[in-house]
């Protein structure tokens, strides 16, 4: 072999050493920016998803939004700013027992199935005028939604009529149908029907239903809620005659029994 053929494999020999360098290295270059950029898009994915994640946290929830709703849905039969006025009975009656009560409310229940049937009674007659005032409070101290829901399905009912809300009130009430003040059970719609069923004005009530499924009066609950919020009363049940607490002879609790109630009322109706 010449010279000058070694010469000239070494020569060519080198060369394709130095492209085959320039192949691997832009090799390498191109896989490290592909590298960066992936990187840079799961950080920016990640940033995002957490950017997303804070903002749905922020976002108000369903009953939050409906506390501040500036446009109230509010039932029929009822008066007053955002239908607010709740007065079942008699126009002409003189006198206007005031009843503040939240559905999840123990002390309520015990006291509509003492003496609610009285208190239907007397208004029937005439005696006073009957005006409600829903409270919400319990869902506030168990982080719950059913006194909320339930109170939105009685403005339900009181589109319908007087008479339903009054009959749907107590079923809600009974010993049938209210849950432990634990137990969240109004919080569900498929309940609060459950229990409607057992009112004949509201079972197979179409737009009744429709009403408490699609939260039509959510709203309204929560005006109605805000009501008894601003009304200084502290808890339920509450009743006052005109203004005036009605309470058990020598105790600041609300009747429980009908005699309680019987006699307490009587001596509010002379005051």
């Amino acid at each position: 072999m010449s010279a000058r053929n070694s010469k000239a494999n070494k020569a060519a020999a080198r060369e394709r050493l130095r492209q085959e360098r320039e192949r691997q290295a832009k090799k390498e270059r191109t896989r490290r920016q592909l590298i960066v950029a992936g990187s840079t898009v799961l950080v920016l994915a990640v940033a995002g998803g957490i950017g997303y994640g804070v903002m749905q946290a922020n976002k108000p929830g369903h009953w939050e939004s409906a506390k501040d709703a500036k446009n109230v849905t509010a039932p029929r039969n009822t008066s007053g700013e955002n239908g607010t006025t709740v007065v079942i009975g008699e126009p002409g009656a003189k006198k206007t027992l005031e009843l503040y009560e939240d559905s999840r409310c123990p002390a309520c229940a015990a006291f509509e199935q003492g003496a609610g049937k009285t208190l239907e009674k007397d208004v029937a007659e005439g005696k006073y005028k009957l005006k409600y005032i829903g409270a919400t409070f319990i869902d506030n101290m168990d982080q719950g939604e059913g006194s909320k829901n339930a109170l939105s399905a009685l403005g339900a009912a009181l589109d319908v009529s007087p008479e339903a809300f009054t009959e749907y009130k107590a079923a809600l009430y009974s010993q049938k149908f209210h849950p432990q003040e634990s137990e969240d059970k109004f919080a569900k719609d498929s309940y609060l029907l459950e229990v409607a069923d057992s009112v004949p004005a509201l079972k197979n009530n179409a737009a009744f239903k429709k009403n408490v499924e699609d939260g039509t009066f959510d709203a309204w609950a929560m005006k109605m809620s805000a009501t008894f919020d601003k009304s200084g009363v502290e808890g339920t049940p509450t009743l006052k005659m005109d203004g005036k607490k009605v309470t058990v002879a020598g105790s600041d609790n609300a009747p429980e029994t009908a005699a309680e109630y019987r006699t307490a009322i009587d001596k509010a109706l002379k005051g």
